[in-house]
């Protein structure tokens, strides 16, 4: 059994500082993980926490000097493992080192994922290590999918090919992507077909995203770019902002909506995944549900925001019932901190694709209600006190969701007119998007399709 010591940097508004010390002690897995904050860090009024279940600021007295230790008895800390490499930032740093699968220890794979991974944090070997190679220019995607395609079916890369990735993605799953920086600055994630794919993947999660938009969800920008004949989508980090030093920026603006300009610097936002907040790993995910992170809302969002955050994650799950993305685990759900507040708050929704099925009855991965998994809208609403104590407010969710989606084609048609393919598209997705009359009781219904003039408001 070995033990590995690395440096945490944390990216601040005058650039990184090291953070503290982590300690890995791994056989085949982690075994176990400990964590030392800095004391010069914890001293710093703009430190923010690595980790906000494991490795909180609350009370400093308690973490200076101190050998601290993830929650549950977990291996490693959810906050620095969201800065580890997902499973196909894994792949580019095997194919880069040509290493076999799987090869190399979690302190490796936490070291070669780079400088511009997810979040504002960054994992060195030493307190003098350099800030390793970013993003690369959008110009790079056809070699980007050259690449991306070969480290796919496990072939080696050419000397040519083997830096073109820069730094692995932090988050995302198994698809092939990169980070990627437009002409102007902004840091965006593409990402690339799959061998598997049965449908056109980008197009399909760009226009639902545009979707979730429409239907009032927090959502980055997204858009397609053709790269010889093949679609790869292009979706706006949104753990980066852009704001004047010394600056305060506007309460009314959305952070991840800033753009770069003359005299702007690039900030970054801390990011910790839903898997982090509820405080579990990958094995327990299935036995969570929508209320559990409902609850990790309440418990380390900010307070102004768990009003809104927890009724925009009933949105979520009614949409995601509605386009039947079963892909809704907790590390596809996401929270920033906010500078302005400061404190932690639902993150832009990301990662949701259509999944088309003939099989009637469907299920998410995360629990809905009190029927377990079930993907209706009955079943969402027997869950909907954990998010909003009204039951009009839920209702009135569901309607205004229900209301976009039932004009999708109509939608798709017009977020794709430049996909020659679209149409086809919106066939093989069209057992995915699901009418109301599949997912809803009629008593439900009529409840949802009342006009508001026969409501009778209620607090039940």
């Amino acid at each position: 059994m070995a033990q590995r010591e690395v440096f945490v940097f944390a990216h601040l508004p005058q650039g990184w500082a090291p953070a503290g010390r982590l300690s890995i002690t791994q056989e085949r897995d982690v075994q176990a993980s400990s964590f030392a904050y800095g004391t010069r860090y914890i001293e710093r009024p703009d430190a923010f926490e690595i980790d906000p279940v494991s490795l909180s600021l609350a009370d400093i007295a308690h973490v200076r000097g101190a050998a601290l230790f993830p929650a549950n008895q977990l291996t490693q800390f959810g906050g620095i493992r969201d800065a580890a490499p997902d499973a196909w930032g894994r792949r580019v740093i095997e194919a880069q080192r040509r290493v076999p699968a799987n090869s190399l220890t979690e302190a490796d794979y936490l070291l070669g994922a780079g400088s511009d991974r997810v979040g504002a944090l960054d994992v060195r070997e030493s307190l003098t290590s350099p800030v390793q190679a970013g993003a690369t220019p959008i110009q790079s995607l056809p070699y980007m999918l050259e690449a991306a395609e070969r480290i796919e079916h496990g072939l080696p890369i050419p000397a040519t090919l083997a830096d073109v990735f820069g730094s692995a993605p932090g988050a995302g799953g198994a698809r092939p992507k990169a980070s990627v920086r437009d002409d102007t600055g902004l840091l965006w994630l593409a990402k690339f077909p799959a061998a598997g794919d049965t449908f056109d993947v980008a197009w399909a999660e760009c226009c639902t995203l545009k979707l979730a938009q429409r239907c009032g969800l927090s959502v980055p920008q997204v858009k397609v770019q053709d790269i010889g004949g093949k679609s790869v989508l292009l979706i706006r980090r949104f753990d980066r902002y852009w704001q004047a030093p010394g600056t305060v920026l506007d309460t009314g603006t959305a952070v991840h909506t800033t753009l770069p300009s003359s005299g702007l610097v690039e900030q970054r936002l801390p990011f910790v995944s839903g898997l982090t907040l509820v405080a579990c790993d990958e094995f327990e995910s299935r036995l969570k549900s929508y209320a559990d992170l409902a609850q990790a809302v309440r418990d380390h969002a900010h307070p102004s925001l768990i009003r809104n955050n927890t009724e925009e994650l009933f949105a979520r799950m009614v949409f995601n019932i509605f386009v039947s993305n079963d892909d809704d685990h907790l590390r596809n759900h996401g929270f920033v901190r906010d500078p302005r507040l400061p404190g932690w708050r639902l993150s832009p929704l990301y990662d949701v694709v259509p999944r088309p099925s003939v099989a009637f009855e469907r299920q998410l991965h995360l629990q809905v209600g009190t029927q377990g998994k079930l993907a209706t809208l009955d079943n969402a609403m027997s869950a909907y006190s954990a998010f909003t104590p009204q039951r009009p407010t839920a209702i009135a969710i569901i309607r205004r969701i229900w209301g976009e989606l039932r004009q999708w084609r109509t939608a798709f048609e017009h977020m794709g007119a430049t996909n020659a393919g679209m149409g086809r598209l919106i066939d093989q997705l069209a057992p995915a998007l699901r009418d109301i009359d599949a997912i809803c009781s009629p008593a439900l219904q009529a409840e949802i399709r009342k006009p508001d003039s026969e409501r009778t408001p209620t607090h039940a």
